[in-house]
């Protein structure tokens, strides 16, 4: 029996004890899927940092079925580096690019152009011209041998008689659609796009009219590719003037 004044030391109820462990169970059962859902790092590598650019221009710089967005992969890497550093200056403008390269470095562009210039996937099928078969003739008469008359160097005259271009900045011509060829030529021949000086490819689309822009972009668009698509060494040949974007 309990003396008078002895304290009463009532046990808590069972029911009321679980109730309190429970939710400091909780916490530790979901802390610990925390920690173990949590997802490793995904490697630090320039192929993965660069899937940023797979969404326009394909994975590996192969392009995708946007015919205005163009393919990076084999170009040589002087060429690329030349354009990222325009974009990051403003000097070719579309906001998406300018504002996602605003703030690198050089040193890192020549890094992502070092990149894409390695990849070599194959060209994507040729597109049949849709174009009259003068328009055709014409094309093939300014890509091959230009127009002496009228100050047009042959095309292939600086891209290459494959026209796969040369190192370290003259770019190829195959791959790309007639669509994205014909927006390039014509931002050539309007300034809206330019290269160091002397810009050799302003001059020669001022030369251009609209039915050759047309011609030329459609029957570069329908070229096979070529046994070998890499650019060519530099010096490989003489280019018919000056071009400021490409060390003589």
């Amino acid at each position: 029996m309990r003396a008078k004044g002895d304290s009463v030391q009532t046990a808590e109820p069972r029911h009321k004890r679980w109730h309190l462990l429970g939710p400091a169970l909780s916490v530790l059962l979901i802390g610990s899927a925390a920690i173990a859902q949590t997802p490793e790092q995904a490697p630090d590598t320039i192929q993965e940092r660069l899937l940023a650019c797979a969404p326009c221009h394909g994975v590996i710089g192969e392009g995708t079925s946007n015919a205005y967005f163009p393919r990076l992969a084999g170009k040589p890497a002087g060429y690329l580096t030349n354009q990222l550093v325009a974009f990051r200056n403003g000097r070719r403008r579309y906001p998406p690019m300018n504002y996602l390269l605003e703030y690198l470095p050089e040193e890192y562009l020549a890094v992502m152009a070092n990149y894409f210039a390695a990849q070599k996937p194959p060209l994507p099928a040729p597109v049949a011209p849709d174009t009259s078969p003068q328009m055709v003739k014409l094309g093939e008469q300014l890509i091959e041998k230009g127009d002496f008359n009228r100050g047009l160097p042959a095309c292939m005259s600086c891209h290459g008689p494959n026209l796969t271009g040369m190192e370290p900045a003259i770019p190829g011509l195959l791959g790309l659609r007639a669509s994205y060829i014909s927006a390039q030529l014509g931002a050539w021949r309007y300034g809206t796009r330019t290269a160091k000086a002397p810009d050799c490819m302003q001059i020669v689309a001022g030369h251009l009219t609209e039915d050759d822009v047309k011609a030329v972009a459609a029957v570069l668009a329908s070229r096979p590719a070529p046994a070998k698509l890499d650019p060519v060494p530099k010096g490989s040949y003489g280019l018919p003037f000056p071009c400021g974007s490409q060390p003589q």
